[in-house]
This record gives C-alpha cells, structure tokens and sequence, in this order.
C-alpha cells in the first residue's frame, strides 16, 4: 500500500484551481441526504482519551467492527445532540499515519475513504493537552486538504491543574480548524465539540515553511506550543515526587513482579467475595423461573425441556456472570489507573527471555477475556515467527469462559474459605501463563528459531480511574457473554438435555419397593422418613436413567480414556462436549446429573457439587476435582480458538500442534495432579 504524501510537502499558497478541487472534494464528503447523520472518525495518539470520549458520546450505542482487508478493530457508535444525529468511528491509536503499522493504515484508510460501509465526512481529532508537541506533529500528518476537522483539547483540566494554561483561540488561528478544551471524563465542553461539527473545515496549511524536511513538522509543533501555551508545568512538585516513587516500584524487575502478583491476588479474593450475593440472587430467580415452568406447562416431555434443559442449562452458565462482570470491570479500572502499562513494562522482560517480542503482552492479556480476539490481535507483531510463537501459547491463558469451572472447582475444594479459593483461582490463572510461557521458550529453542523484538511502550500518566468507562467495559462483555449463553449454550443444552432423557428406561424394581414402602410409612404418619426413602427412590431412576441414555451409552464408551484422571462417564461426556464452548461444562453436569426441578432445590449448582457415580459415591472427590482443574486449565478446549488459529496461520498444521500439545500437557498434568493429591491421602 502507498503511503500518503508526507505533510511537509504542501504548499502553503492556494491556485484557484486547487481550490476549485479542494470545494468539489469537500461536496463529496457532504452527506448525500439532508438530515443524515453527520460521520466523525476519531483519531489521536494513544492515551489521549480517545476511547473515553466516545464511551461519554456512545455509551451502549456502540459495537465493534473489524472491516474487510484490516487486522485491528474499531468501534462504531451514535449520538445525538438535539434534533442532530452523528455516526462516530473509534479507530485505534497511532503515533503517526505514515507509520508501516497496521492502526496507521486503517486510519488512513479510513480518512481516505477506502473503508466499506463507512465514509466519515469530517475528522475529529483528540489531542492530549499535557502533551502538546507530540499530539500536534501527530495532527500535522493527519491532516488532509479535502476533510474537514475539528480538534478536541482533552484533558484540560489535568493541563490546568499542572500549571499549563493553552490559548484554544491561538490555536484555532493557526491550525484553522476548530478547537474546543474539553474533559471527557467530566463531560465539560463535550456538547461544544458537537456544535464545533458544523464549522469544521480542514487544517490550514500545517508546517509549510520547511517543505521536505522530515523534521518540519517538530518545529511547526514547537512552535505552536511556543505561541500558545503559557505557564510552566511544575516540576519536582510533590505530586510529581510520588510519580516518580510509584514507577520505581511499578516498573522494578522484582518488586514489580510482586506487586502485580499481588494485584492479580486481590482481584480474584474481591471476585469471590463480592460475587456471592448476586450469584444466590441469580440462583433464586432461576429457580422460580424454572418452578413456574412446571406450573404452567403440563406434566411431560414439553415441561422436562423447558425446566431441565433450558431454564436448568442456562441457570448453570448465567449464574456465574456475577464473577466474570467482576472480572471485567476490576481490569478496566486497573487499565484506567495507567497501572497495566507499568505491568506490561514489568512483564517485557520476562518474556523477551522466553522468546515471546514485547508487543505480546497485549494479546496474551486479551487472551484473559477470550483467546479469538487475543489471537487476531497478533496481528500487530511485524515477525511471523514471533507471531505464530503469540498465537500457539495465547490459549494457555485462562480466558473468562473457563472462570465458571474454576468457580465450582475452587468452591468444591474450598467450601468455607473464601481466602483459600481466591488463591487457587489465582493459582489457575498462574499455572496457564506459566505452561505459555514455558510453552514460547520450547517452540522459540525449536521450530521458530530467532530473537525476539523487545517492545516500545509510552506509560500514560497516572489517572482516577473513570467508573462509567468500566461500567460499558463491563456491559460490553457481559452481553457478549449472555449472547453465547442464549445461542451456542443453550443449544448444547438442549442437546444434552435429550441425550441425558434418551431412550427413557424402566423403572428400577428396587425403586419401586422403595416407593411402595415410603406409601405405607406415610399412610401411619410418618412423613419424614417417607420422604428419605422416595428421595433415595429418586436416587435409584435417576442412575438408571443416567445408564441408559445415550449421554450414557456415549460416556461408557470414551470413559476409560479419561479413567486414570478419575473421571466417571458424565464427567467424560462434560469434558468432551466443553470442547465446542467451556462455559457449557457446567451446565452439561447439571443436565446429565439429574438436577432436580429449580424450584424445588437450592439450585443447578448444589445438584452439580452433590453429583454421584454409579455406585452412588461422589462424582467431585477432592482428587478428582483438582485433576480436571488443571485440566481445564491447560487444556485447548474451545473449538472456535482452533478455527481462528488455522485461520489467521493460514495452515491447519499449526491448530492441529496446538491441540495436540496442549491436550498431552493437559492430562499428563492433570494425571501427576490426581495422583499426588491420593498419595497425600486427598481422596
């Protein structure tokens, strides 16, 4: 692709011709449709608050595009101010766009117009206005002769605050486009900046003094800043002292390893403990849904279905959202802090040593969410074998699908200690990203030989993380998260649900007798032990049934391939169909184990912790249940993950390694894991 011509080379005097152009280029930016809804594509620097203004513009009027022929994503949205509608486009951030980089040509493909679906008709560029010179060389190559513009000055209130004061008004003079001060995490000046739309016009004229030297636009900032920004920024102030303390400490090569240990510590301690109430309330709901089922339809196959299958299914997958919004939200207030750059910094050198490049970190930290976008942003990483290195070990980090297995795992092995629980889902997530990491420096030494590229990261300033950009993180993945659990979830459900009812199997004679007994023992008042026996009745049909059905058939017939790991023919059916979605590992327990009616129980996942085998001794024995912990947690178990792999490898050899090893790694580990908890006497 051609680059654009550099900004230097313009010509600071306007032909008549050139402007004849100019005005018929402008006409074709005009919307075709009076009243159509004005397109703004919003670019800037990274760490300029970008993202932030189209969250407060947006809100939940937003969605993520990945447009034909890009390998990064942008973010589409709407707003209104007044009777005036806007279509806004959040492309993603970049030092410059005539950078070889895959953000740079995106944004140039969209000012150009060359992106399908959207043709924006004016550009809104967010500059940071604590650090000017840059953000303006930035603007300097953004800016294009037939697109108007408007320049939104964020973060003057932090530029206020630091003894910088900026003269919009000089700059508007200069730059000859629109430039409003606002704070986009307050709100101040936003409406301004809408309002600024409808005289937007392009740049004039950005550093033409020194046409073709490639620093003309360095000065051309410079002196901007000169001309309009007064006051000086304190330095050695106290405030900038602890700036200074917290990135040693940040930044340290031990100590900034202990404190983002200690970080990851706390937020699964804060999900366990601030996630019980909301998940009982979820439970309750459920179990009263699932209760008026039964109440409503009429007793048979149609009300097994919808209470068992569907309401029961999905119960068992919706009930752990509380954890994973947690998850999501306590993340986005770290990113927002500027902690997670120090992170990354910290982690740089790490895996530099283990063969991964710097710029790695990003998509094994996506990965945390969800492998598929993690692996498409390896996109970034220039060297095919440090990317195909990124992309074999992203899966090793523990996404949000796994969270919910890690969930009841942890609280089956840790019923009464929060504390205890915390740190083994603390310690699931370390052993995934230990396996990865040990995973790049075998396949680095091996098949992809070479040196890795260290990463060149700018820490933003230190900020009060923003409450209502976490809260639309949160929104935003919680809703794609309910999506799976009302389509790919719920389908499996469903599945299981009929294989599990299957072909329906006599009623056992032993459980009859018993339900003879428990008559006669009512009909001489006494209740109570009438009610063990149908229970232990129940107990009886319900293993028959588990034998007979297909789940079962399907079961007894992979079983002993997992035998050595201690897993019973359900947990065999459980873990197989997890391979197609992992959060369904839960749900499918609850189906093929029987759980009774929602309405009746304390809900789907008590019948999952009170799971028998055959032989009536529990399915989840502390030995077995740490076995398929580490299991899932180094297991590839998610059949999209491998799509996306040979897609974006452009080979099936490279899923088919992945699978292979992670899957021997899974259950060599699992294995050692069983039989060293039975050696300590863990039965």
């Amino acid at each position: 692709m051609t680059s654009p011509s550099p900004p230097t080379s313009r010509e600071a005097p306007a032909s008549p011709a050139d402007a004849a152009s100019r005005e018929r280029l402008l006409q074709v930016r005009t919307p075709p449709v009076p009243g159509a809804p004005v397109r703004l594509a919003m670019i800037g620097n990274p760490n300029t608050g970008k993202t932030t203004l189209f969250n407060r513009l947006c809100g939940v009027r937003a969605r993520t595009a990945n447009f034909p022929g890009s390998t990064v994503d942008a973010r589409l949205g709407t707003c209104r101010l007044g009777a005036r509608a806007f279509e806004l486009i959040d492309l993603p951030g970049s030092y410059g766009l005539d950078l070889d980089l895959p953000e740079s040509r995106l944004c140039r493909d969209c000012l150009a117009g060359r992106l399908e679906g959207f043709r924006p008709d004016a550009v809104l560029a967010v500059l940071d206005a604590t650090n000017l010179p840059r953000n303006l060389q930035f603007l300097a190559s953004a800016a294009r002769p037939d697109l108007p513009m408007v320049v939104a000055l964020n973060m003057i209130d932090v530029a206020a605050r630091r003894g910088l004061s900026i003269d919009a008004a000089k700059l508007e003079a200069r730059i000859g486009s629109p430039v409003v001060p606002i704070s986009a995490r307050s709100g101040e000046g936003v409406e301004s900046l809408l309002s600024a739309v409808d005289r937007a016009k392009p740049p004039e004229h950005p550093c033409p003094d020194q046409p073709g030297r490639s620093d003309a636009c360095a000065d051309w900032a410079s002196r901007m800043v000169a001309e309009s920004v007064g006051g000086t920024e304190s330095a050695g102030s106290p405030v900038d002292s602890v700036r200074d303390r917290l990135d040693r400490a940040f930044t340290h090569p031990i100590l900034g390893l202990l404190v983002f240990a200690a970080m990851m510590l706390g937020l699964f301690v804060a999900i366990f403990s601030l996630a019980s109430v909301p998940m009982d309330l979820i439970d309750l709901i459920f179990a009263e849904l699932g209760g008026l089922a039964r109440g409503v339809l009429p007793p048979g196959p149609i009300a097994d279905l919808v209470s068992d299958g569907v309401i029961g299914g999905i119960a068992g997958t919706v009930v752990f959202l509380p954890q994973i919004a947690l998850l999501f939200f306590l993340l986005s207030l770290l990113e927002d802090t500027g902690y997670l750059a120090r992170a990354a910094f910290v982690m740089d050198r790490l895996m530099c040593r283990v063969g991964l490049p710097g710029q790695a970190f990003i998509p094994l930290l996506s990965s945390h969410a969800c492998a598929l976008p993690g692996i498409m942003s390896t996109r970034l990483i220039p060297d095919r074998h440090d990317r195909l290195a990124t992309i074999l070990v992203a899966p090793f980090m523990s996404c949000s699908a796994r969270l919910p297995v890690y969930v009841l795992l942890t609280t089956l092995l840790f019923p009464h200690s929060p504390l205890a629980a915390g740190l083994a889902l603390a310690g699931c997530y370390l052993l995934g990203a230990v396996a990865g990491l040990s995973t790049a420096w075998l396949v680095r030494r091996t098949l992809l030989r070479g040196r890795s590229r260290p990463m060149v990261l700018e820490l933003p300033p230190y900020r009060l993380p923003s409450i209502r950009t976490a809260l639309l993180a949160t929104h935003d993945r919680s809703m794609v998260f309910l999506r799976n659990a009302g389509t790919v979830i719920l389908s499996i459900c469903v599945v299981m649900w009929w294989l599990s009812a299957y072909p329906v199997a006599a009623t056992p004679p032993e459980a009859e007798a018993l339900r003879g007994q428990a008559t006669a023992i009512e009909a001489s008042s006494s209740p109570e032990e009438a009610a063990l026996l149908l229970a232990e009745a129940e107990a009886i049909e319900q293993r028959a049934q588990q034998a007979q059905s297909f789940a079962g058939r399907l079961g007894r017939l992979m079983q002993p391939a997992f035998a050595p790991l201690g897993f019973d023919s359900n947990l065999t059916v459980a873990v197989l169909t997890s391979f197609l979605a992992r959060e369904v590992f839960v749900s499918t327990m609850g189906v093929l184990t029987g759980a009774e009616d929602p309405g009746e129980t304390e809900g789907v996942v008590d019948a999952v912790k009170q799971a028998t085998r055959a032989d009536g001794t529990p399915t989840f024995t502390p030995a077995t249940s740490t076995a398929l912990l580490v299991f899932f947690v180094l297991a590839m178990q998610c059949l999209p993950t491998l799509a996306v792999t040979r897609r974006e490898t452009g080979s099936w050899r490279w899923a088919g390694l992945q699978l292979a090893w992670m899957t021997t790694i899974a259950y060599a580990a699992a294995f050692i894991a069983r039989e060293a908890m039975l050696a300590a006497g863990w039965t």
